[in-house]
């Protein structure tokens, strides 16, 4: 896979297929860019994509200080990798985290982006989800192999997701995690944790609402799962109320978050992309 250099000299991993205009695919929180594979299978032609996956992550290099890992900094990594190809803008999706860094990147380089997709993510996020998240941040899955940890799966997220198949459990548990010398462990570095610690004992959070704001009346679209814990359709409607023309669609039977490859999540896509100007 392609890798490029950010300007503080970690080197990162992305991928880069298809050919026409770009669409930049940013991953959530403890992922990487196996995440978009569905995605890839089914995007209309006419798209190139080029998904990054973020220090830290995956192949991605690991960052000295976990403070390093932050919204600000992450989000910069994606800009440099729009300068890295020569791009000057792109279309964004940005799943769970990788939708924050899109807001982010709204607010402070607006013009990198003319259009967003947001995969169940939003300017308010729900304290279920977000205790949810902070439970097993850093953590070894439960189970010595793939198999055993796609049961593990399967019986922590499978209200949330009742139609997934056993065999795309297993799909998702090599998607997320990795065989070591211990059994199974992170495809992350652990210390995802101390950085989102370190934020959480700053104080509040911040307010993410002048972040989504900064779109403007670039095209944007959010998805929700319809069992999502994080983004609750109440946030989903203020954002409609922030955002006239907002591309809202519910995918059901998928928690936090949709794989995008459901038909809503599809459609959706293709709105955005037909807004998207030229």
């Amino acid at each position: 896979m392609p890798r490029f250099q950010t300007s503080d000299g970690l080197s990162l991993d992305y991928e880069d297929s298809g050919a026409g205009r770009p669409l930049l695919c940013l991953p959530g929180l403890t992922r990487n860019a196996r995440d978009f594979d569905d995605l890839r299978a089914v995007l209309p032609a006419g798209w190139r994509m080029i998904v990054l996956t973020a220090r830290g992550r995956g192949a991605s290099d690991w960052a000295a200080d976990p403070a390093q890992y932050a919204v600000p900094i992450e989000a910069h990594d994606a800009v440099e990798l729009l300068d890295h190809l020569g791009l000057q803008r792109a279309t964004m999706v940005g799943t769970s985290r990788g939708g924050i860094l899109a807001m982010f990147i709204a607010a402070t380089a607006r013009d990198r982006l003319n259009g967003v997709l947001l995969n169940d993510v939003g300017p308010e996020l729900a304290a279920t989800g977000l205790d949810r998240i902070s439970d097993y941040l850093g953590r070894r899955p439960a189970g010595q192999t793939y198999d055993e940890v796609a049961q593990a799966l399967k019986l922590t997220m499978g209200a949330e997701f009742p139609d997934v198949t056993e065999a795309r459990w297993r799909v998702l548990a090599e998607r997320w995690f990795v065989e070591d010398d211990q059994g199974v462990g992170l495809r992350y570095d652990p210390r995802l944790a101390d950085a989102v610690k370190l934020s959480t004992e700053a104080g509040p959070p911040p307010d993410m609402w002048p972040l989504f704001v900064a779109f403007g009346d670039m095209p944007v679209a959010v998805l929700r799962g319809e069992n999502s814990d994080l983004l609750t359709a109440e946030s989903v409607a203020r954002m409609a109320e922030r955002h006239p023309g907002l591309i809202a669609r519910t995918v059901p039977d998928r928690g936090h978050v949709p794989f995008l490859d459901e038909p809503e999540s599809l459609a959706a896509l293709e709105a955005l992309l037909a807004a998207v100007p030229e």
